[in-house]
């Protein structure tokens, strides 16, 4: 999620259950340019869960109607609300009442819930002002469930995770697997928000950030490959890296992948087959998958 601020809000609202909500979400945030939309889905006090979408400019209101209609059906897109608000730090307002995310062993959570966080876990804290992310998605959700399960059979040492965002994934991991983290970006301002999180969830010293477009930075591409990596981007700039960022994966290491919806995983898949990946779990979450990729180990001499 992407935080604006701008003179007047165009708000579009829509309330179902959980999961046509997120579907509902995951759509109007994949269809609209990021820097002029941010998408949340929660469940209410009342059991019942909303969609929200928040524009900095006004959509086509026939186009938004005729993509709800079909996510959910006609009477969805009928029931849509479209209205404006006020400026105001509307990203921290939607955010005040989303309920802690549980993937595995982690719990992110907001400001508003630090007091009660529960024991036997590793809570991660991003706020809310300064949300490009918040676990929310599925994307990132995904992620942390194959961290969660990779860290149960071992401990990577070198860790890298590409198009870092607010930092949830690299601080999940330096913190879970005890190990420095290095993390980059392509926007200056998320890594600003990334450096600011990790400080604020006790990760600052493990975690180096750059600033840099893919695999550009020469601190990347002169460190010995990575036994995990993290790149939670986009289906297309996935499969155009596919050989390079394949290549910053060791021997026995594992690439985990997201940002790509269901019917683009097949694309992704074949690119990084073709470079001797193999595939071994696919996690599907609303409307995103999540690939997890192993390059296999050498051979042992004389086999």
């Amino acid at each position: 999620m992407t935080s604006m601020s701008a003179p007047a809000t165009t708000l579009a609202r829509i309330t179902g259950d959980e999961h046509t909500t997120r579907r509902i979400a995951g759509l109007i945030a994949e269809s609209w340019d990021p820097d002029d939309v941010a998408t949340v889905a929660f469940e209410t006090p009342d059991g019942s869960w909303v969609a929200e979408a928040y524009f900095a400019t006004a959509p086509d209101e026939a186009a938004l109607r005729e993509l709800i209609a079909a996510a959910a059906g006609s009477e969805a897109g009928a029931q849509l609300e479209i209205g404006h608000v006020a400026a105001r730090d509307w990203v921290a307002a939607s955010l005040e009442g989303l309920a802690p995310v549980a993937a595995g062993r982690f719990l992110l959570h907001g400001a508003h819930h630090r007091d009660r966080i529960p024991a036997n876990v590793i809570a991660i804290e991003i706020e809310a002002a300064l949300a490009f992310g918040t676990g929310h998605h599925g994307t990132t959700r995904g992620c942390l469930l194959a961290l969660d399960a990779l860290l149960r059979r071992r401990r990577p040492r070198r860790i890298l995770d590409l198009g870092t965002g607010t930092g949830v994934l690299a601080i999940a991991a330096a913190r879970a697997a005890r190990r420095p983290v290095l993390a980059s970006d392509i926007d200056p301002m998320a890594v600003a928000v990334a450096r600011a999180n990790a400080a604020a969830n006790r990760a600052g010293a493990a975690l180096r950030l750059v600033c840099a477009a893919g695999l550009s930075a020469g601190v990347l591409r002169s460190t010995s490959p990575f036994d995990l990596v993290f790149a939670n981007i986009l289906a297309g700039p996935l499969v155009a890296m596919s050989a390079p960022l394949a290549r910053r994966v060791a021997r026995g290491g594992t690439l985990i992948l997201s940002g790509l919806l269901h019917h683009q995983a097949a694309a992704v898949i074949a690119a990084y087959r073709r470079q001797d990946l193999v595939l071994r779990r696919r996690i599907r979450l609303d409307e995103w998958s999540t690939l997890v990729f192993e390059r296999p180990a050498a051979p042992k001499p004389g086999a």
